[in-house]
């Protein structure tokens, strides 16, 4: 199964158990246990639930801001914010991390060593390659080459996190911007295949007229060797006929 459909099961259970309950306190236990999971990355469905976002300004507030953390923040924005937030267990830690080396793979597609191990609290690098292989390209959420010698990851794939509200106009005009694009690109094709079948057809026009040209000289050459045979069948009769003047 792809990572990519275990997604879209785990995305509809946690839903489905998310809007099934109305205590504050067994829903908070559920958005805890969804960002525990191993296997889930992406929190914008659970986060648009009405009984989800009703934990707004209620003593659970914490555990939504939790939720968006793990929807949009980084490692970093829970150190800076760990006072206003739940404690952490291990695994989620470890996912928040994980969501972390996502977030650094959208902008760069070269990230060095000493910026990772910042970022995830990493001591030293055989500690963050074993992270980056086991925790991260092991389980499917990116792919790419660890390069010692210049103590850096090259990212070759790095799966997408929730988008930012501030992210989608962003987004709608990076859109915008490459439709334009290739519509001007189409057009542009357009006209080059307009420009090559006119081409075509001159090439073939002339083509035509060169072979009516090489047509019309051949007439010609064989009319003139026929007018010079001519003569000299005159002469020969001229001449046999004086041999029998003769005899």
């Amino acid at each position: 199964m792809d990572i990519e459909q275990r997604q879209s099961e785990l995305i509809d259970h946690f839903v489905k158990r998310a809007s099934a309950v109305s205590d504050a306190a067994a829903l908070a236990s559920v958005l805890v246990e969804a960002t525990s999971h191993p296997s889930l990355f992406a929190f914008s469905e659970i986060l648009a639930l009405p009984n989800v976002l009703q934990l707004e300004a209620t003593e659970n507030s914490a555990f939504l801001d939790m939720l968006r953390l793990f929807a949009h923040g980084t490692w970093s924005d829970y150190k800076s914010n760990a006072d206003r937030l739940p404690q952490l267990i291990p695994d989620q830690i470890l996912k928040l991390k994980q969501l972390t080396v996502l977030t650094l793979a959208e902008t760069h597609k070269v990230l060095p060593y000493d910026q990772l191990m910042q970022e995830l609290d990493v001591t030293n690098v055989r500690e963050l390659e074993d992270f980056l292989i086991n925790e991260c390209m092991y389980a499917g959420i990116v792919r790419g080459k660890l390069d010692q010698l210049r103590r850096c990851f090259e990212v070759q794939f790095a799966a997408g996190r929730d988008l930012r509200p501030d992210q989608l106009g962003n987004m709608i005009q990076t859109l915008s911007n490459w439709l334009s694009t290739s519509e001007s690109l189409l057009v542009s094709i357009q006209e080059k295949i307009k420009w090559a079948d006119a081409m075509s057809e001159i090439d073939k026009k002339h083509r035509k007229d060169v072979e009516e040209k090489v047509e019309e000289v051949k007439k010609s050459i064989f009319k003139k060797l026929h007018t010079v045979s001519r003569p000299t069948s005159t002469s020969e009769a001229m001449r046999r006929s004086a041999l029998n003047l003769v005899e």
